[in-house]
């Protein structure tokens, strides 16, 4: 397969601005092999039964953006993304790439200085300790390009973000409100929590026609004992909140399906031909953008005709799509 074959043309109209209120009231198309259904989030419960879990990443978006002024004079845009000691950060930079050994001057009592590369990312040293509180006075949460209106935070938190780390929003959890939360966990299915802090290396477009050569970055993955016992002892079925949460349970499913505890990185790429450990029975994820690794993922999972046919439906069908839009499930 080459990456050209899963473009699509998206009017720019059907591009999700703000989100929708209350979240539960996005749409959701389900899709069960070829026969698609048009319903909304809180119709979800309905699909559930008791006995099912439903797995969700619970990571939390940073005000991971900072502003400032080169000592040569233009202005920058920092993304922080991981950090590496007290004083130094991996980030992304907007615009024109720096040389190394470029001062940033951010406010009076902080400056910094781009000191190596990393693939597409650099290194930013600190002239002080760069605390949590710093980057959340003066940091700015980040958004995605398409998203041209400025949102309230909590817009782009799902309900459950607990772990601060990450440059992106886990969206597909963004359609949860509390009182949905509260009635799938009162039909008796199990709500477990896992971990992925997700890199702007995530939404890198990819560049080359043989995708299988892209190369992803990694991203640290949390999974308890605790969460995995719950998955692997259930008695129902599995239903994955994201591609976020599956690609944290494929990386840590051994050749049976089993889940283990999980604490590092990966760098899991999820294409067409790949063979899933977890087998999951329901995966609901948003609408992503075209020849992008998440949309080759979700291809990956419920097969390229599935999800071009179903992307077909919701363009005709006036969905809202991207990261403030619409969802889909997919039924296995």
């Amino acid at each position: 397969m080459k990456l050209s074959e899963f473009d699509y043309v998206l009017p720019e109209e059907r591009i999700a601005q703000t989100k929708m209120q209350p979240a539960s009231a996005s749409r959701l198309l389900i899709e069960n092999h070829g026969k698609l259904s048009d319903k909304h989030f809180y119709d979800l419960p309905g699909v559930l039964e008791k006995g099912d879990v439903l797995v969700i990443n619970e990571t939390k978006v940073a005000t991971a953006i900072l502003k400032g002024r080169k000592t040569t004079g233009g202005p920058v845009e920092l993304l922080l993304e991981r950090r590496i000691d007290e004083n130094t950060f991996q980030a992304r930079i907007k615009g024109k790439r720096p040389r190394i050994g470029i001062g940033v001057d951010l406010d009076d009592q902080m400056s910094a200085q781009v000191i190596a590369q990393e693939d597409d990312a650099f290194h930013i040293r600190f002239s002080r300790p760069l605390t949590d509180a710093w980057i959340k006075e003066f940091g700015a949460l980040p958004t995605p390009p398409y998203i041209k209106k400025n949102i309230p935070e909590e817009d782009y938190q799902t309900r459950f973000a607990s772990r601060i780390g990450s440059v992106a929003a886990p969206t597909a959890g963004l359609h949860f409100t509390d009182d949905l939360l509260k009635e799938i966990a009162d039909k008796g299915v199990e709500i477990v929590r896992i971990c992925l802090h997700i890199t702007a290396g995530t939404f890198l477009p990819i560049r080359i026609e043989d995708f299988t050569k892209h190369k992803m970055h990694p991203e640290q993955v949390f999974i308890s004992k605790e969460a995995a016992d719950k998955i692997n002892n259930r008695t129902g079925r599995i239903f994955i909140v994201g591609t976020t949460t599956l690609k944290s349970l494929e990386s840590a499913a051994d050749e049976q399906g089993r889940i283990h505890p999980y604490n590092e990185e990966s760098n899991l790429f999820i294409y067409p031909g790949y063979k899933f450990r977890t087998k999951p029975d329901g995966f609901i994820t948003n609408f992503h953008l075209p020849k992008s690794s998440l949309l080759l993922l979700v291809s990956a999972f419920a097969g390229k005709e599935r999800v071009l046919n179903a992307y077909r439906h919701a363009i005709e069908n006036k969905y809202r799509f991207y990261s403030l839009g619409d969802a889909m499930l997919f039924l296995e």
